[in-house]
């Protein structure tokens, strides 16, 4: 059974809050009529002028321009020249730019196929990164700018209650690092 999708407002809040606010939930993906899924277990927050670490922080790119647009829609971009990242768009109204980097998930349906999407990787290491998790979930550049608030191939929708939040700097970015907005959860 699944959950209520979150809805759009959920989205427009500080990108912070939401980063903390999306632990627990889930991501759904459906492809050829079965439905996969994990609980979000580690997100990283990254936003506008006031974080250089940010994607969005010189401004709207072609590469970057969901990060801009409406909330609630999925960012997905390639780096390293061979890893699709997924990210969710949030940011409260007064500013221009932000998303959530989905960084881990703990898979719950479809494991075998999540198995299969990942080579048959080992289960602690399925999808305990966010290029893992694209592979799992076989989300890539067509997903971009999805809108994950209504029910498709690809949303988020209500999860698990948790209890304690561990926060740390962001991963593999050498500017900002003062910034405890990697966000984690034990589940």
């Amino acid at each position: 059974m699944i959950s209520s999708i979150l809805p759009r407002a959920f989205y427009l809040q500080d990108t912070v809050v939401v980063a903390k606010k999306l632990l627990g939930k889930k991501i759904v993906r459906k492809i050829e009529g079965n439905a996969i899924s994990g609980i979000i277990t580690e997100t990283e927050a990254y936003r506008h002028k006031d974080d250089p670490a940010s994607h969005a922080y010189r401004n709207m790119t072609d590469r970057n321009r969901a990060m801009f647009e409406e909330v609630g829609r999925a960012y997905v971009y390639f780096t390293y020249g061979m890893y699709y990242c997924f990210n969710v768009v949030a940011r409260s109204p007064s500013s221009d730019a932000g998303a959530v980097l989905i960084r881990a998930i703990k898979p719950e349906d479809g494991i075998d196929i999540i198995v299969k999407n990942r080579k048959n990787a080992k289960y602690a290491n399925l999808t305990n990164g966010p290029a893992k998790i694209t592979q799992a979930l076989q989300i890539s550049k067509q997903h971009y700018g999805l809108d994950l608030t209504k029910k498709g191939d690809l949303f988020i929708s209500e999860g698990i209650n948790h209890k304690k939040i561990a926060a740390s700097p962001r991963i593999g970015i050498k500017t900002a690092t003062e910034n405890k907005w990697n966000f984690k959860i034990d589940v």
